[in-house]
């Protein structure tokens, strides 16, 4: 009975929810190496089981993860550190799942966080221990769903947003940057944020040597009819926001959506390796 505090548990056998997803990243045209990974996940307390790229699934007796990470640092070890992130997510959850039987709000935060320390811990003292692994880090957006609500952890400059059915999108995501800052305090515009030149100097990261991984955590509640993007930065760069909140509105189906924002973003800027994970919940 996880999820009995918000009173989902027995509803959900009644009316099950389902959680539709694509999942796709792409290296662009630029770039030979991908340093953007990620990962989609069903578990329960015993097991965790990697989903396909798209898929659907119910989340009656197992939970759904979907997250994006962008690797950063010298020679392959950018890759490396984003394929760190999403293996440590994928180790971590079934223990988290059978800790959260009371289904607060303070018990899924406590798990991400333990999750978020344990990669920062993880690429540090990669990072200290081999040369070539020197200032490597990551950025991760995570989405973990569970009947009627949606727990997110996040640091760095990837995002996550949310639609409603009817609109309007929100950013749920504070990107961790200077440029982000600026834009959410209003200080500049989206225009000015997309051509800052410092964009991509990032304030809070798992690893790169940074102390500290000061991680944002959220939850909101999630309705059928709710659909999710996660991307990486790459996605962004290529697609204003209205585009993105244009395509996540029309009635693409959840299963081609990934892949039209990537293609879309790469042809539009192409400069970056671009990831993206679309996630649409419904009664099935």
């Amino acid at each position: 009975m996880k999820h009995q505090a918000h009173g989902h548990h027995h509803d959900a056998r009644i009316h099950p929810i389902h959680v539709g997803w694509s999942g796709l990243t792409d290296c662009g045209p630029f770039r030979s190496n991908n340093e953007d990974a990620f990962l989609a996940l069903a578990f329960d307390s015993q097991t965790v089981r990697r989903l396909r790229k798209t898929g659907s699934a119910t989340l009656a007796d197992e939970d759904c993860v979907f997250a994006v990470s962008d690797g950063m640092g010298g020679a392959h070890s950018g890759e490396f550190a984003s394929r760190i992130s999403i293996d440590q997510v994928t180790r971590l959850l079934p223990r988290g799942f059978r800790r959260t039987a009371g289904g607060t709000k303070q018990g899924y935060v406590e798990i991400l966080a333990e999750i978020v320390a344990a990669i920062h811990r993880d690429l540090t003292l990669m990072g200290r221990s081999y040369p070539e692994c020197a200032g490597m880090g990551a950025t991760l957006s995570l989405g973990w769903f569970t009947p009627g609500w949606m727990y997110f952890s996040h640091i760095g400059d990837s995002r996550i947003y949310h639609v409603p059915s009817g609109g309007p999108m929100s950013q749920l995501t504070s990107d961790h940057t200077h440029v982000g800052w600026l834009r959410r305090t209003g200080k500049i515009n989206e225009r000015e944020a997309r051509t800052h030149p410092r964009r991509n100097a990032l304030q809070q990261v798992l690893g790169a040597g940074a102390q500290f991984a000061e991680a944002q955590f959220g939850a909101v509640p999630c309705l059928p009819g709710d659909r999710f993007l996660f991307c990486t930065d790459g996605v962004v760069d290529g697609l204003w926001d209205r585009r993105i909140e244009e395509v996540l509105l029309s009635p693409i189906a959840i299963g081609d959506l990934a892949g039209k924002l990537v293609r879309e973003a790469i042809e539009n800027s192409g400069r970056d390796n671009a990831t993206a994970v679309a996630v649409e919940i419904s009664h099935g």
